[in-house]
């Protein structure tokens, strides 16, 4: 069961999060401002990884043979969601712009 909460539902509920908030700055502020938030992105995402990886090799014990393909394969499907679902709103701003 944690290896499904911190493996799956962890990531997700962050990149969810992330997304949200470019979506609302892209939206409001911009094809420049979200770029600019996918760039301090990479940080804050980069973080959570390294957190979420701590807490589940070394604090919670799980099998990191197990958990690091599980974690890095569903934070990496929800970035790839991520980007296209953050280029169709540039895209949005790009056709009402013109």
């Amino acid at each position: 069961m944690l290896y499904f909460i911190f493996g799956v539902i962890a990531p997700l509920i962050l990149n969810i999060i992330h997304l949200g908030i470019g979506i609302f700055i892209t939206s409001k502020q911009g094809n420049l401002h979200g770029v600019s938030f996918a760039a301090v992105g990479f940080i804050t995402k980069t973080t959570g990884m390294i957190f979420l990886t701590w807490l589940g090799v070394a604090h919670l014990e799980l099998n990191f043979k197990i958990f690091i393909p599980l974690l890095t394969f569903f934070w990496f499907l929800s970035h790839i969601v991520e980007a296209f679902v953050i280029k169709s709103y540039m895209n949005k701003n790009i056709s009402n712009s013109s």
